[in-house]
């Protein structure tokens, strides 16, 4: 019987299915957001899935190709395999470099009494 104090290993246990993933994509403009669900196949990675997101309507101004895409937050790799929920995002670029904004805001501050 191990003891309560030795070191415990971690298995991490994944189910392997055929059943099709459900999925989010999602890009944010300043005025509104576009969160469309896709169906794909198990197996699928993000780039199947920014594919079927270049033939939406809705995604037809994003400029999918060159922007940076991330999974719940965290920026990954076009051919990373999806897992079921994931919600992929579309990054658009900075409007301004926020180094530059956060020390315009605060030499205002410091010429205020």
């Amino acid at each position: 019987m191990p003891s309560c104090c030795a070191p415990r290993k971690c298995i991490r246990v994944e189910v392997l299915n055929d059943a099709p993933l459900q999925i989010e994509i999602a890009y944010a403009e300043p005025q509104r957001a576009i969160i469309k669900s896709l169906r794909l196949p198990a197996g699928a990675c993000v780039a199947d899935a920014l594919r079927l997101a270049e033939l939406d309507p809705d995604f037809s101004a994003v400029d999918i190709a060159n922007s940076a895409i991330g999974i719940f937050g965290k920026v990954s790799r076009r051919d990373q395999p999806l897992r079921q929920g994931d919600r992929i995002e579309i990054y658009r670029p900075l409007s301004a470099d926020p180094k530059e904004t956060r020390r315009a805001r605060a030499r205002e501050a410091r010429k205020k009494p």
